[in-house]
């Protein structure tokens, strides 16, 4: 029989490339070569699997966020890295994935991101910390306010309704959005290391 974790991840999948509305229990059952009895010996109904790919998802993408911290030599740099790896999922995740989720399971979404620690949210304060201890960030920066603000200018990179994609390309967002808010909260210091790394900031796909 296939495992829990094999269904979560081909139904994963399918919500990502094709939004969640139209990936019928009989389209994932379909893709997996078996039948519902397998799928309902897991789950109770779509809603009770697609909340465990909403979680394993979450649990994915912070996962990769702390490797990327992890593996970073400075604040500015970690959080290009992750800049990076957010329009390359926003470039390969169907738009009606979130909003079908938003729509048709309000609540879901953010009881999801909840389950996981409110992650992107805590990475964020991780990194304004780090930022200002090494001087790189304005030692007077309203941490919260400066973080939560972050957050709303990467929803911005997405909001395709504002900024067509066949008028704004991400790269040219970047450098609208988001680096010109790093720069009003970087010390001198800080400034010249994000112009020495601002090509982190640039997005190919």
């Amino acid at each position: 029989m296939l495992s829990k974790e094999t269904i979560i991840k081909v139904a994963t999948d399918l919500f990502l490339k094709n939004g969640v509305k139209t990936v019928t229990l009989d389209r994932i059952t379909s893709e997996l070569h078996t039948s519902k009895r397998t799928i309902y010996t897991h789950f109770s109904d779509k809603t009770g699997l697609l909340k465990s790919c909403l979680n394993a998802y979450h649990a994915q993408i912070r996962e990769e966020n702390e490797q990327v911290i992890r593996n970073s030599e400075n604040a500015i740099e970690a959080m290009g890295y992750l800049h990076q790896h957010i329009v390359n999922r926003a470039n390969v995740t169907n738009p009606n994935f979130f909003n079908d989720i938003l729509h048709y399971y309000p609540g879901m979404l953010s009881e999801s991101y909840g389950e996981n620690g409110n992650f992107a949210h805590e990475e964020l304060i991780y990194l304004a910390k780090w930022g200002i201890k090494d001087g790189l960030f304005d030692e007077e920066l309203d941490i919260d306010v400066a973080m939560k603000t972050v957050l709303n200018l990467l929803k911005l990179l997405k909001d395709t309704d504002q900024f067509p994609v066949n008028e704004y390309s991400k790269t040219r967002l970047t450098f609208g959005i988001m680096l010109p808010y790093l720069r009003g909260i970087c010390t001198k210091k800080g400034i010249e290391l994000l112009e020495m790394q601002k090509e982190l900031f640039y997005v190919t796909l």
